[in-house]
């Protein structure tokens, strides 16, 4: 690689057969799968939440995404916490493999393959296979963010007391 190329660095996981690369600054760590929790109310793309000591993080379901068949959850598969604008992630993965760089000039952005690609910064071909780069930014719709977020706060509101589907803001608010 020239000394000016651009290169991105990638954590490289596997999930089933396909090659996926997570940008290696959003990683924030790697714990070994636990049982999810369902979130009632959480868009279809979200597998539920896990507790990493004491934080409430959500489980996004990539296989979903792109077309692989899902599965059950074993304990040698891995979450990898992503952190976002605002929100901390997990995906489930079946493997950790390395750290990667990726030229910048090798990377097809995903439009360009196609617009089905929801959620993907691009694709790289490399000379162990095609790796797919994940975008945990665009991962989520807007209308899926909200969802995820008034699904979240219910829990909560409840606890604090107030009717079923209120905000916390409106639990804290009748509490006085």
């Amino acid at each position: 690689m020239p000394p000016n190329a651009t290169v991105t660095s990638l954590l490289r996981v596997q999930l089933g057969n396909a090659a996926l690369g997570l940008h290696a600054n959003a990683v924030q760590e790697i714990v070994r799968a636990v049982a999810i929790t369902p979130l009632p109310g959480a868009p279809r793309v979200v597998e539920g939440v896990i507790n990493v000591r004491g934080q409430i993080v959500p489980v996004l379901d990539v296989r979903l995404r792109l077309a692989l068949p899902g599965r059950d959850l074993h304990p040698d598969e891995f979450f990898v916490l992503l952190g976002l604008a605002g929100r901390v992630v997990a995906v489930r993965v079946d493997e950790v493999d390395d750290l990667i760089d990726v030229d910048a000039e090798a990377v097809e952005g995903a439009a360009a393959v196609s617009p089905a690609l929801q959620g993907l910064a691009g694709l790289a071909a490399r000379s162990d296979g095609v790796l797919v780069i994940y975008d945990p930014e665009a991962f989520l719709g807007q209308a899926e963010a909200e969802a995820l977020d008034a699904a979240l706060a219910a829990p909560l509101a409840a606890a604090l007391g107030a009717p079923l589907g209120a905000t916390v803001e409106a639990a804290v608010a009748s509490r006085g």
